[in-house]
Order: C-alpha cells, then sequence, then structure tokens
C-alpha cells in the first residue's frame, strides 16, 4: 500500500482544493458581564458571526465579571503588555481614559459622520467630550420598574396603571406590602450611585456637571433626595431597611419578596424567561420632573494597536452596533438597540409588537440624562456610594454623609480645573 504524500499549498491550489482561510488580525475584546442571563452565549453567537463574514480576523472575547472588574483586567493586560485592542467598559470610564491616554477617538479613525451620528443622542452623551467621539454604545440601558401585575390585582391596584409619581409610588407600596412581601426595592450595592442619580433627577437636581469637573451632592434637593430614598423604609414601611442587594435582587422579584423593583433593562429578558407571574414595566416615577440616567457600556478602542487592529476593530464596532445586530442583541437580553434604525428592523418591530416592555427603556431616553461621569470618577463614585449606604444603614446622616463625599469629590477634583 502505498504512503499517501501530503500535498504542497501549490499543488493544492493546482487541484482546486480548497485550503482554510488563516486570520491575518487577531483582536482580543474584554467584555463585561454585570447582570443575569446568559449573555456571554448571546456574545458568542455574534462574534461567530462576524468571524464568518470575515475569516481573516480572529476575535478572542474576554469576559471579565463586572464594569469595574473589566476596567481593571483589560488596564492590566495593557500595562503588561498583553495584547488589548478594545474592549466594551462602561460609558462612564470616558474621562479616566482619556486622562490616562489610553484610547482613541474614533473621529480619527473614520470619515463617516452619519455612522457617528446614527446612534440616539442620548447613549452618545457620555462618549462625546470636547468635540470628540471617545465610546460607541452597545450594551447599554436605562433604569426601568418592574411590577408584579398579579400583586397589584391583588392589593386592589390596577395592574395597568403603576406608579407615576412619588407620592403614587408610596401609597402604591403601602397597599403592596405584606408579612412576606414588600411593596418596592431599589438597590443600594452594586451601583448605588446609579439609582441615586434617577431620584436626584426625578427631584430636579443633576448631582454632576457636564464638563466632569463639579459635582452638587451637599445640594439641598440632592440631600432631600437621599432623605426620601431612606424614608421607603424608615418612615413608610414599604422597603427593607439597610441595603438592598443589586446582585440578588432580580431573584427577590421573581420570588414575590418585592412586588416592584427598579434594575437595570437588561434584566428584561432574563425576568421575562423566568417570571411564573404576569409582571409589567415602566417608566420611573416622577416627583419634580421624570428621569433616568442612561447606563451601561460603550465600546472604546485602545490607542497602543497597530493600524490593521485598528481598522479590524472598527469592523467588529460596525458590525455589533449595526441594526441587524442590534436588534438581535436587544431581543436576547433586553439592552437597548441603540440606534433608531434598530427600532426599524423587522425582527424589532415584530418583537416589541408582540412584547411592548421592551419598549419602555428607549421611550424613557426622551428623559433621560447622561450617567454620573467625572474626571476621578471611581474615586468620586465611591465616596458617593459611601454616603449613600451610610444614610439608608443609619451610620450617618444624609446632610453628613454627603457632606463629607462633596468635600471628597471637591479635593479630588480641584487639579482638573
Amino acid at each position: 500500500m502505498k504512503h499517501l504524500k501530503k500535498l504542497s499549498l501549490s499543488t493544492a491550489l493546482a487541484v482546486g482544493i480548497a485550503m482554510p482561510v488563516v486570520a491575518e488580525t487577531e483582536l482580543t475584546m474584554y467584555y463585561p458581564i454585570a447582570v443575569g442571563g446568559s449573555l456571554t452565549q448571546v456574545v458568542d453567537g455574534i462574534v461567530d458571526s462576524f468571524e464568518a463574514e470575515n475569516p481573516d480576523i480572529k476575535v478572542n472575547a474576554v469576559y471579565s465579571g463586572n464594569y469595574d472588574d473589566t476596567r481593571v483586567r483589560a488596564l492590566s493586560a495593557l500595562n503588561s503588555g498583553e495584547p488589548a485592542q478594545l474592549a466594551v467598559m462602561f460609558s462612564i470610564d470616558a474621562y479616566d481614559l482619556i486622562e490616562q491616554d489610553l484610547i482613541m477617538p474614533f473621529d480619527d479613525l473614520t470619515s463617516d459622520s452619519d455612522w457617528l451620528n446614527s446612534f440616539y443622542p442620548a447613549l452618545m452623551a457620555n462618549g462625546q467630550i470636547e468635540g470628540k467621539t471617545w465610546g460607541i454604545p452597545f450594551q447599554r440601558s436605562t433604569i426601568v420598574a418592574y411590577y408584579n401585575k398579579d400583586l397589584f390585582r391583588a392589593a386592589g391596584l390596577d395592574p395597568e396603571a403603576p406608579p407615576t409619581t412619588w407620592d403614587e409610588l408610596i401609597s402604591a407600596g403601602k397597599a403592596l406590602t405584606k408579612d412576606d412581601t414588600y411593596g418596592l426595592m431599589i438597590p443600594s450595592t452594586g451601583y448605588p450611585y446609579w439609582m441615586f442619580q434617577a431620584l436626584a433627577i426625578q427631584n430636579g437636581k443633576e448631582v454632576m456637571s457636564d464638563d466632569g469637573l463639579t459635582t452638587y451632592f451637599d445640594d439641598p434637593a440632592v440631600v432631600d433626595t437621599l432623605k426620601f430614598w431612606q424614608s421607603l423604609s424608615a418612615e413608610h414601611g414599604i422597603m427593607p431597611t439597610g441595603t438592598v442587594e443589586w446582585g440578588t435582587l432580580r431573584q427577590a422579584f421573581l420570588e414575590g419578596q418585592t412586588a416592584m423593583m427598579w434594575h437595570s433593562t437588561g434584566n428584561l429578558t432574563a425576568v421575562k424567561k423566568n417570571a411564573s407571574f404576569d409582571f409589567g414595566v415602566a417608566e420611573l416615577p416622577a416627583n419634580v420632573r421624570k428621569g433616568s440616567p442612561t447606563g451601561g457600556g460603550n465600546f472604546y478602542i485602545f490607542k497602543d494597536t497597530s493600524e490593521e487592529e485598528q481598522a479590524a476593530a472598527m469592523k467588529l464596532i460596525q458590525f455589533m452596533t449595526s441594526p441587524e445586530q442590534a436588534a438581535a442583541w436587544s431581543i436576547a437580553t433586553g439592552y437597548m438597540g441603540v440606534s433608531p434604525a434598530a427600532y426599524e428592523t423587522e425582527a424589532l418591530k415584530a418583537y416589541t409588537a408582540e412584547f411592548p416592555p421592551a419598549l419602555v427603556a428607549r421611550n424613557q431616553l426622551e428623559n433621560a440624562v447622561a450617567e454620573f461621569s467625572t474626571f476621578e470618577t471611581a474615586r468620586v463614585r465611591d465616596g458617593l456610594n459611601n454616603a449613600i449606604q451610610s444614610a439608608l444603614t443609619g451610620a450617618k446622616s444624609p446632610e453628613d454623609s454627603l457632606g463629607e463625599a462633596q468635600a471628597a469629590a471637591e479635593r479630588l477634583l480641584k487639579a482638573y480645573r
């Protein structure tokens, strides 16, 4: 029996045998998995589709925990010389990433202004700084109110009329609070500043300036906001005392431990799949005004990349944010389609017609503001988080805790003015 000889490349081409395409450019993308659901499988599916269309590009998706974990891991990789060309990180990380000279403005990578202008303006607010675009929205959200319609019916409330004001929120919360069920839970771990910013906006006051240089933590309206949050448990008894855990709140809602919860729209598909009861989704209630901060992650491209890698990274980002992919992403996760065109796709039009709650977060963009972000964002944010938790646990008064956070922010931001 004769031995089979290996075909040389020239021989293979001569006889018409297809040789596999070897990727010419390899990308490492750091990606956060911050809320529940099988997000890794969804992202893997998008990446597989991209690689099938672009066989010359290989994408290694590194899943790295929450947004803070992702920032730490991505920057550690850069510092140690490991490959990292792009990442989805907090939209609010932009100031720090610019200050550290780690990312490139997208204006330097594309002349396609139509593409840069195709996203919802509210989702671009955190990524556009000093006339340039530093982040492109992808895993984006607003805070929405989930509520258990069955418990509303049992309490004699209209299941199609969730609270639209703070007064209605308290009234409904009292009707819904029973021995083993609270009327409302607002998470105060994980991202307490985010929930607090929503409340402050509803009370008519922003907590920071647009230029990232000033905070307003000790403003009377902001202090009153924290007093209101505190009163939901201490005075009205519709929420647990102390802190409410971000990571377990969705399960608490699914188990009937709370009739209403405020959480990211990124939980929507998981709630839809797992709720054993009729539920609704609503925009957040108003006091002085309606409003929610936007939230979630943007794409960033790191500066220390070759031109070939930059071009490949741009191709991947444009693929993942295309209307069709953004629509599929929104349906699979509950996060928003990041452009109006996504909601004009047949897939998302059909889905939202069948499941209108999928439009709530998008509709809320009309009253949304940029998520809390300043220079020294992480440290300033930690000070605010600690102030919120100190007040909610009764360790300090709202005035004292927010006063201390404001003083700390002043010290941190002074050098940037």
